[in-house]
């Protein structure tokens, strides 16, 4: 029997990528140029066979970077730029780090691996990547403020659901995404451009959205993605005015009615809908119907190659797509014992339809309770008046926490109407929750603070 063939990055990439592009704020790089360019200045043969750290915080350079190393290193981590560098060294241990590609050499000099190469802006090289090996990628997980997991992937499994949609029809997508292509959600975009077919338009680093959008605009974005919390971002900026992309997807957090139907009403012609996927589950499925949560249907019935069940309240995915293991000294097991993953991600069957009501590890304790933050943000989203919440603990010494809230208000809302609006909110969650889920206390706030992964920035009040 003949060895299994072995694939790159590269190899996946379309023969005709005249006219495609990936760009961010500073330049334009062809793809057809990008199976020439190098950015490692002649060093690709260095990182034959090593564990490399990807830490570059430019993300074309990032973007070049994975295509030349991807099918020579043996394993590759691509480190997010806001990750703690008080994580580096648990991070470069666990993965066995040998190698380190970084725009800042100078900050890893002394960090231990033996390999340090300067990455530098794409220019041409004396002669193209060659595939050795089947590269491992790792990927870190968010949401946590401790150390992150380290995820296993392998190249094949995070391809799957972009080769099975098969290449793109018609006139070549123009893609978006306001993750950063070095976490999960990301790099699926920046995936289904380069190999699906396409032009890929980055973001910077701290970019205002009016600006993001504008280049999205003069690029000619047709197809976008990003959280909830981006989407109301947009929306409450005012700038989706004039930017008409055909399909917009949410996902990485729960996308509730109130923000569907923003984004249907901002952007008449496109296809809205939102998608689950995360590190370790991979990704999973999609909903198109315009509505919040997913049929019932959808679990205990293998669909394109997944499998869902729902255990103690969680939904649990097994599929070729999933991570194959964490990686550590201390990793715990990814699957149980027929090989699902527990998301942690809590839903609940209302009729013919699961509602996702929140994290399993974000629950809120009133008194020996269980709140779930989502599920009251969801009740006060979808007030007219309101543009996007926060629902969160507060010490309390009777029943030691209770629920308060903070809402920004939709432009137009004078501040005036501040107690009516209050009464309004508080009225709508005693008549939609129990007792002990109703805010305390409801505060007006300009802004709300979102995480490096574009989701809303929990803490307790």
């Amino acid at each position: 029997m003949s060895p299994r063939e072995v694939f790159a990055l590269r190899d996946y990439l379309s023969p005709d990528l005249k006219g495609r592009d990936i760009s961010d704020a500073r330049q334009v790089v062809s793809l057809t140029n990008i199976l020439g360019d190098t950015c490692l200045g002649g060093r690709l043969g260095e990182l034959s066979g090593r564990s490399v750290l990807l830490a570059v915080a430019d993300q074309l350079i990032s973007a070049v970077a994975m295509t030349e190393i991807d099918g020579v290193a043996e394993r590759m981590l691509l480190c997010p730029p806001d990750l703690n560098t008080d994580h580096f060294q648990t991070l470069i241990e666990d993965a066995d780090i040998d190698a380190v590609i970084t725009d800042q050499p100078a900050r890893w000099a002394d960090s231990g691996p033996a390999l340090v190469v300067t990455a530098r802006a794409p220019e041409r090289a004396e002669a193209g990547a060659k595939t050795e090996r089947a590269t491992e990628w790792l990927m870190l997980t968010s949401g946590t403020s401790g150390v992150p997991k380290i995820v296993s992937h392998t190249l094949e499994g995070l391809t799957g659901a972009i080769i099975a949609d098969g290449p793109a029809r018609g006139t070549l997508p123009v893609w978006a995404t306001f993750y950063d292509i070095r976490r999960y959600g990301g790099l699926q975009i920046f995936l289904r451009a380069i190999i699906g077919g396409g032009s890929m338009v980055l973001t910077e680093p701290g970019e205002p959205i009016a600006d993001y959008v504008t280049r999205l605009h003069a690029r000619g974005v047709t197809r976008i993605s990003g959280t909830p919390s981006h989407w109301r971002k947009l929306l409450m900026s005012g700038s989706a005015s004039g930017f008409s992309p055909r399909y917009v997807r949410l996902s990485g957090e729960i996308a509730d009615q109130a923000v569907l139907d923003g984004l249907s009403r901002a952007f008449p012609a496109a296809s809205i809908g939102h998608a689950y996927a995360s590190t370790e589950a991979g990704v999973g499925f999609a909903v198109n119907d315009g509505l919040e949560g997913f049929p019932a249907t959808m679990v205990g019935e293998s669909r394109d190659g997944v499998d869902m069940k729902v255990e103690d309240g969680s939904l649990r995915i097994r599929s070729v797509r999933t991570a194959h293991a964490y990686v550590g000294r201390h990793a715990p097991a990814l699957t149980d014992s027929e090989g699902f993953v527990d998301t942690g991600d809590m839903v609940e069957l209302r009729g013919d339809r699961y509602y996702f009501v929140g994290r399993r590890g974000g629950i809120i304790n009133i008194g020996g309770l269980k709140v779930h933050p989502e599920e009251i943000e969801a009740v006060i989203n979808r007030h007219a008046e309101v543009r996007m919440s926060r629902a969160r603990s507060r010490r309390s010494p009777i029943t030691g926490a209770v629920v308060v809230a903070d809402v920004i208000l939709a432009d137009g809302c004078d501040s005036s109407w501040g107690e009516e609006i209050r009464h309004k909110i508080l009225a709508d969650c005693r008549a939609s929750l129990a007792s002990y889920k109703v805010p305390a206390t409801i505060k007006f706030v300009s802004s709300l603070d979102m995480t490096a992964a574009g989701k809303l920035a929990r803490y307790d009040a």
